[in-house]
């Protein structure tokens, strides 16, 4: 088995590769990344050797590239997307070109080139917010209604490829899952923040009130599940995937103090982000009735890890607090019409 996963040298990406080299030591796996600020191949140095893992630096816009990269490949899992809502207040066309444009130029390279399946990773915000006192969930029948240019992007993007498998019978599936935290995530993102700040003596900034509440799955568990969908769900379908954690933000700063030893006194409010949503939640009984699927690590073990994990591997955000990461160059490499290839 040969797959394509797009966006590989990120947060969520890397972990799935490292998951499938680990699970699969007889799949190939290509690594396709642009290296925008997110991507850190340092993510990867323990795989560079593998025979069956290579790399290729470039941009899911680049039509002629994506043709050629696609070839004899059996499945794409498609990660590759701008997703910082802060940076897609102040930037929003990257977001539309990456999102939109560049999940279509997959598409068609995909369309031409017979894969088994081409799966998408997007996320439960393309479907807008819940009041907080609502019991409902989002799950794979709710009507989509994104607030951001973020969720708006990664919406149109579910939208195309659905309709690639309406119209073009490209064999797809879809996933829509909750937010993840864990090893490797890129220390904007709340969770590595505030452990990072706090490791530093800093105090950590509270949106609004911080009862934004989000649901909060680990990225082992997504995965897996992601895993468990590519070999069993079925073609055309869409799986939810969550963590079963609902937590506002104040509840799971809190966690993350309780765990460093640390206290409310750390937390300094600010003004709140614009277009923010109130709360996401995720209901994942599909998948678990249909897949077998279930999140495995409990919120409160999961954030241990964590803690664990950036308390222990400070040199990693800290290259990135620098800009060292940008300087990191892989073993074995060579350039080939200005693209990187490992």
């Amino acid at each position: 088995m040969r797959l394509l996963i797009t966006g590989g040298a990120g947060f969520i990406g890397a972990n799935f590769i490292q998951y499938i080299l680990q699970r699969y030591p007889h799949y190939d796996v290509i690594n396709f990344d642009k290296l925008t600020y997110a991507g850190n191949l340092e993510n990867l140095a323990e795989f560079e050797d593998y025979e069956n893992y290579s790399f290729v630096k470039g941009d899911i816009c680049n039509a002629e590239l994506v043709e050629h990269i696609i070839k004899d490949v059996d499945i794409v899992v498609h990660f590759a997307a701008e997703s910082h809502n802060d940076r897609a207040v102040d930037d929003p066309e990257s977001f539309i070109r990456t999102n939109i444009l560049g999940t279509y130029t997959l598409l068609e390279a995909a369309r031409k080139n017979g894969l088994k399946r081409f799966h998408h990773i997007s996320t439960d915000e393309v479907f807008g917010d819940l009041l907080l006192e609502d019991p409902n969930r989002f799950d794979e029948d709710s009507n989509y209604k994104p607030s951001s240019p973020y969720s708006a992007a990664k919406a149109s993007s579910d939208h195309i490829v659905r309709a690639y498998h309406r119209t073009f019978g490209l064999p797809i599936t879809i996933s829509n899952c909750s937010n993840n935290y864990g090893p490797y995530q890129f220390p904007e993102k709340i969770i590595p923040l505030f452990i990072t700040n706090l490791i530093d003596g800093k105090k950590v900034p509270m949106y609004g009130d911080g009862k934004n509440v989000r649901d909060w799955i680990h990225v082992y568990d997504h995965c897996v599940g992601i895993d468990t969908i590519i070999h069993k769900g079925k073609i055309g379908e869409t799986y939810c995937l969550g963590g079963d954690a609902e937590k506002s933000n104040l509840a799971l700063t809190s966690s993350i103090l309780k765990n460093m030893g640390l206290d409310k006194n750390m937390i300094e409010y600010v003004k709140d982000r614009p277009g923010h949503d109130r709360r996401y939640a995720i209901n994942s009984n599909k998948a678990k009735a249909e897949l077998g699927w279930r999140p495995r690590i409990s919120f409160d073990e999961g954030i241990r890890k964590t803690v664990q994990w950036y308390s222990a591997n400070q040199s990693w955000w800290r290259h990135i607090q620098s800009g060292e990461y940008k300087k990191y160059t892989p073993n074995s490499s060579y350039t080939k019409n200005d693209e990187l290839i490992i």
